[in-house]
């Protein structure tokens, strides 16, 4: 898949999203009712289907391409300095916690984890059940130096353009929503648009997906995408099975120092923290808290 560079036509492109076949994958809920994962995609494939209406494929690759590209994929820069490196998440709810953060001043937010130190930011852009905003992202990479990561739910091509002219360095992969066809043609379709891609998976059979995707990057959720349920020894479990070569993330449930100290032992490379952090009222200081928990 080739979007930068289509044959022939400047700016065109004859290629179609390519067909998700997610029949190996069960996103169901017990007694088949549609799960939360099912309703993040529905939602997800809704507002694509908006967005074409208003400007096509092949113009959204045209935007894409007159974005100036970052060299060296800054996100994996990033998670390949010495210790855990800190991707410091800015959400306002999430479907299993509600609102988090009813006062929600994400560009001071965003400042205060640059001060802090973070590495790397994540910015939640659904709309729906995150209350995200593309705008979000948008405004805080004006504002910051460190490199952004849009978390969202990818089921499109189309989704990996509008990331790119956003001004995110990377994108999250949800192994949940994508095999390993679709898996590998998006990350190569990211390293034409010079985005790093993070790809997430929750189980063995998910990591293996992403390892013979070709991922650099794979972050493990602690949370179960299906029911929402939390298994801290997730990411320390599956780290065993990564390659030293393939930088590792670890996400979802790190509350403290001890969390730190555990994944830093099991050779993770970062870890994405959300919730702690916005829930603190001094996210400086909770910041230093948790880095104490480096050896």
């Amino acid at each position: 898949m080739n979007l930068l560079n289509p044959p022939k036509v400047v700016c065109s492109t004859t290629l179609e999203p390519p067909v998700q076949q997610n029949d190996e994958y069960s996103n169901s809920g017990e007694n088949g009712n549609e799960s939360i994962l099912d309703k993040l995609a529905s939602a997800a494939r809704f507002r694509v289907e908006q967005r074409k209406s208003v400007v096509s494929f092949s113009d959204i690759i045209c935007q894409a391409q007159k974005v100036k590209t970052v060299e060296g994929f800054p996100f994996e820069r990033a998670l390949k300095k010495k210790g855990i490196c800190f991707i410091c998440e800015i959400k306002r709810a999430s479907p299993s916690k509600g609102i988090i953060a009813p006062y929600f001043p994400y560009m001071d937010i965003a400042k205060e984890y640059e001060r802090a130190g973070a590495d790397a930011i994540s910015v939640l852009t659904e709309p729906y059940f995150f209350q995200g905003s593309e705008t979000y992202l948008h405004e805080i990479q004006q504002e910051v130096s460190v490199p952004i990561l849009r978390k969202d739910f990818i089921i499109d091509p189309y989704q990996l353009c509008e990331t790119k002219i956003l001004g995110a360095s990377a994108v999250l992969l949800i192994c949940s929503l994508l095999n390993v066809q679709t898996l590998r043609e998006y990350i190569s379709v990211c390293d034409e648009l010079g985005l790093s891609a993070m790809v997430e998976a929750h189980n063995e059979r998910e990591l293996d997906n992403a390892l013979t995707a070709g991922a650099r990057v794979i972050g493990v959720n602690n949370r179960n995408l299906k029911d929402f349920t939390l298994n801290m020894d997730n990411s320390i479990t599956l780290r065993k099975l990564v390659p030293d070569s393939v930088l590792f993330v670890a996400e979802s449930g790190i509350r403290d120092e001890n969390d730190i100290a555990r994944l830093e032992q099991a050779g993770v490379n970062g870890v994405l923290i959300g919730e702690t952090l916005m829930r603190s009222t001094n996210k400086v200081k909770m910041l230093q808290r948790l880095r104490g928990g480096q050896g």
